[in-house]
C-alpha cells in the first residue's frame, strides 16, 4: 500500500524567537497508509488538533516536510493548497458547519461546486451520497430541522462529495450524544471498509480503540504506538 500521508520532522512553533513561544508539534515523523483507519488520540492541549489541520493542509509547519498522496505540499502556495484540500481530502468537525440557509443536499453541493460539476451531475451525486449516509428522505430538510447525529451525516456526505482519498474527521462525536456517536462511528468504519483513508483525531479513549491503529499524541510528540 502506497502512503497517502508523510510527515518528516515536523515542527509547529508559534512566535518563534519571543518570549512566548510555545512548541506545539516536536519533530513528528509518520505515515499514513492508502487504506488505513487511525486514530490519533491525546489529552486537551497534546497538539493532535494542529497536527490534523497540517495533514490536511489547513495550517502550515514551521519545519519539516508534509506529503500528500506523494507531492511536498511544504512549500505550495495558498491556491495549491486549496486544491489539494479540494481534490484530495474530505473534512468532517465536531461543529458540523452546515450552512443554515442551505437544505441538506444544498450543503452537500457545496464542494462540487467549487469544482465546477455539471447541475444535473451535481444533484444525483448528492442524492447518491445522502443514501450512503441513510439520509436522502430529509434531503429537502435544513438544518434546524435536524437532529445532531443527522447533522453529521449530512456533513459526511458533504466531506465524500468531490471522492478524497483522505477523511479528516476532528472530535466527529464531540455534540453528540452515545447513540449518535456510536451510529457516525459505525458510518466512518464502513467508509473504511469501502476503501477510504479514515483518520479520526480525539481524546476519547473507547473511540480511538475502534481504530485498526492508535497513534498517541502528548506534549507535541508522538507516543510509541
Amino acid at each position: 500500500m502506497n502512503n497517502v500521508i508523510e510527515l518528516h520532522n515536523l515542527e509547529k512553533i508559534y512566535n518563534e524567537g519571543k518570549e512566548n513561544e510555545l512548541k506545539v508539534l516536536k519533530g513528528i515523523n509518520l505515515e499514513i497508509k492508502e487504506g488505513e483507519y487511525a486514530s490519533i488520540v491525546g489529552p486537551s492541549g497534546s497538539g493532535k488538533s494542529t497536527l490534523m489541520h497540517i495533514m490536511g493542509c489547513l495550517d502550515r509547519s514551521t519545519r519539516g516536510k508534509v506529503l500528500i498522496d506523494g507531492q511536498d505540499v511544504s512549500k505550495l502556495s495558498d491556491e495549491q493548497l486549496a486544491r489539494i484540500r479540494r481534490e484530495k481530502i474530505g473534512f468532517i468537525f465536531q461543529q458540523f458547519y452546515l450552512i443554515p440557509v442551505l437544505t441538506a443536499i444544498e450543503n452537500v453541493k457545496i464542494p462540487m461546486n467549487l469544482n465546477n460539476l455539471k447541475q444535473i451531475n451535481k444533484e444525483a451525486k448528492a442524492r447518491e451520497l445522502l443514501k450512503l449516509v441513510g439520509l436522502e428522505h430529509r434531503m429537502n430538510n435544513f438544518p434546524n430541522q435536524l437532529s445532531g447525529g443527522e447533522m453529521q451525516r449530512v456533513a459526511i456526505a458533504r466531506a465524500l462529495a468531490n471522492d478524497p482519498k483522505i477523511i479528516l474527521a476532528d472530535e466527529p462525536t464531540g455534540n453528540l450524544d452515545t447513540k449518535r456517536g456510536e451510529e457516525i462511528i459505525n458510518l466512518l468504519e464502513k467508509l473504511n471498509k469501502q476503501g477510504r483513508t479514515i483518520i479520526i483525531v480525539t481524546h476519547d479513549l473507547s473511540i480511538a480503540k475502534r481504530a485498526k491503529r492508535k497513534i498517541m499524541i502528548k506534549d507535541g510528540e508522538l507516543v510509541k504506538e
